[in-house]
């Protein structure tokens, strides 16, 4: 289709300097936290019943109105929110989904990626780069993991952003992946229990057993009994670098990718050690998966992310290989997904 010529009254956008893309990224810092506050001040929820002008926005959130029209004003730039008339603004297809009465994951997701947690770690990225070592005990006083267990408040941000990037995962796994013939199916580090209690709803004779740490696996109650399958569901607490239930195959969605080989590879044996020699003796780990070349891909950005707070990686295909190659454990296959992520499936030796 051939291309359509402009109005007469207007004219192309001016093609962007490297000067100027240099500059919006630098600046991208600035658009993120404008998004946070609109988040937070749940402007998507007010805005859910019809366009509204910046002072009714104000009343309804309780912020300084011209800080607000700025906010907004910066944001509609970017494509998120309409300025349908001048001060008066409105949903679009972009902020729809930040409407938290629409209960879609990314909410949860933006308040985790974009809160002054993350602002405050990456503020050391030079560090990280430099040293090689993570942020978290140079800007947190701990671990990524014991700092999340200690903050209570931060803890539950994380908690609840993970239950949500699962919730925006499991449909297209489930589609397409075959969980069938597994008995007893344990999910290690499963939070509070989206992905396992997603494939026991589609698998009404399969078992499970939620395994995460003590704090985080008593978090899963509700959700295993609003998904009826509390008989079904079996919840077990320990350190997975120890030891791990035993069970028939094993599932974990973002976990290897926290941890470097070593680590990954005693998580992946101690797998290895609880299954024995039960049937079928998989192991599917839901994860980005690189490739090899230069294409964009969310998981170049969420690399960052690992080696920033747990010191882990995201890996391409032959890593994989190689990580349950010296595990015990043969890779069988990469299933893509209708998502960011894959699953990688490996069977035992």
């Amino acid at each position: 289709m051939s291309a359509q010529p402009l109005p007469a009254d207007r004219k192309a956008p001016p093609q962007s300097t490297p000067q100027e893309r240099l500059l919006q990224t630098a600046l991208g810092y600035m658009l993120s936290q404008a998004l946070y506050v609109a988040a937070k001040l749940r402007v998507a929820d007010h805005l859910a019943s019809g366009p509204k002008t910046t002072g009714e926005l104000a009343r309804s959130t309780g912020a300084n109105e011209d800080r607000l029209y700025r906010v907004l004003r910066a944001l509609v730039s970017a494509g998120i929110f309409s300025e349908v008339a001048p001060r008066k603004f409105a949903n679009n297809d972009i902020s729809s989904p930040l409407d938290t009465q629409k209960r879609d994951a990314v909410y949860d997701m933006v308040v985790w990626m974009a809160d002054k947690f993350h602002f405050d770690a990456y503020g050391e990225m030079l560090y990280a780069v430099k040293s090689g070592n993570t942020v978290c005990q140079r800007v947190f006083g701990g671990e990524c993991f014991e700092v999340l267990e200690r903050d209570h408040e931060e803890g539950a941000v994380f908690n609840q952003a993970m239950t949500a990037f699962s919730a925006m995962m499991a449909p297209a796994v489930l589609e397409a992946y075959d969980f069938s013939g597994i008995g007893t199916l344990v999910d290690v580090a499963g939070g509070h229990g989206f992905i396992l209690t997603s494939i026991l709803q589609k698998y009404p004779g399969m078992k499970g057993i939620l395994f995460d740490l003590e704090h985080v696996v008593a978090g899963a109650t509700e959700r295993i009994a609003a998904c009826g399958v509390e008989n079904r569901c079996e919840r077990a607490s320990g350190d997975f670098f120890k030891a791990v239930p035993s069970g028939d195959a094993y599932v974990m969605k973002h976990i290897i990718h926290d941890w470097d080989d070593e680590k990954a590879i005693t998580i992946l044996k101690n797998i290895r050690t609880a299954m024995g020699s039960r049937k079928p003796g998989k192991v599917m780990l839901i994860e980005a998966v690189l490739s090899s070349g230069s294409e964009p891909h969310f998981a170049k950005l969420l690399d960052l992310e690992m080696f920033m707070l747990p010191g882990g990686r995201e890996r391409t295909e032959a890593e994989f290989a190689s990580l349950f190659d010296r595990s015990g454990f043969r890779m069988t296959r990469v299933v893509p997904t209708k998502s960011p992520v894959c699953v990688v499936e490996a069977v035992a030796k």
